[in-house]
């Protein structure tokens, strides 16, 4: 699935329940070093220290990193101190809850907007300028998305932001091709974690996800596949495929209209 004993970046940690916790077990499980990075030392404090779902044994053994990705100089560091690399997965995004989502697209916090853009978006062109330096023969750049082509309710901006996303992974794999560097994003289900009990209507969407979803959906365990997805994209298995988005949503994506009384998962 993965080089063992390779390096392996995941950008985003925030608790035990976060995506970018459950990728980084993943590629442990397949045999791959994991270093973590969290946004700061004091969301980290907040976030992972006050966490029980870990115990102090287990919050000790993670290496964890500090990189806030806004910061160019600190996205530098990172890479400069890592040493040799396979991969790195982006797993960040933002947007300010009051202003860019909600029941209207239309906000007069354009610097809001430009923040969600800068950390959602430009962040993953900044990561991979300095991450190509740490793979010198080559390696694999994986970003965190969600259904861009679909207008969905209370996500307004968040959607733009991810739409500009996935059009950066295709330009950043034609950048890095000729580096031996593939680029692709994972476009995963709507999961729960701290980040997404930001966004409003998220328990709406969550509940009505199955209404169109192929297979069952659950929002909770289901970040396990995702992971594995993204751990397969990380790894020589997936070679040659780059600037490509892979769906792992139930197959909610390719379904027209709800599903027919027949049609639903037993």
């Amino acid at each position: 699935m993965i080089a063992k004993d390779h390096t392996y970046i995941v950008m985003g940690l925030l608790d035990p329940d976060s995506i970018a916790f459950a990728i980084g077990q993943s590629i442990e499980h397949w045999g791959g070093k994991v270093i973590y990075t969290v946004q700061s030392e004091r969301m980290k404090r907040i976030f992972l220290d006050r966490s029980k779902k870990l115990s102090d044994d287990e919050k000790e053994a993670l290496d964890i990193r500090f990189c806030d990705v806004t910061i160019t100089e600190e996205v530098e560091a990172l890479f400069d101190d890592v040493g040799t690399i396979s991969s790195v997965v982006h797993s960040i995004a933002y947007a300010n809850p009051k202003t860019c989502l909600g029941e209207s697209f239309h906000t007069d916090a354009i610097d809001d907007i430009k923040t969600g853009f800068e950390v959602s978006c430009v962040s993953l062109a900044t990561v991979a300028r300095y991450a190509a330096g740490a793979m010198p023969d080559g390696g694999t750049i994986v970003a965190m998305t969600f259904d861009s082509q679909r207008a969905f309710p209370f996500y307004n901006w968040m959607g733009v932001n991810k739409a500009a996303l996935e059009g950066t992974v295709r330009a950043l794999a034609r950048e890095h091709g000729r580096s031996l560097i593939r680029v692709n994003a994972v476009s995963a289900g709507p999961l729960k974690t701290k980040a997404a009990t930001n966004i409003p209507g998220f328990n709406e969407l969550a509940e009505t996800w199955n209404a169109s979803s192929l297979m069952p959906w659950d929002t909770e365990n289901d970040k396990h596949a995702v992971a594995n997805a993204v751990t397969y994209l990380a790894g020589p298995y997936s070679d040659k495929i780059t600037g490509q988005t892979l769906y792992v949503d139930g197959g909610a994506c390719i379904a027209g209209g709800v599903l027919l009384p027949h049609e639903r998962p037993a």
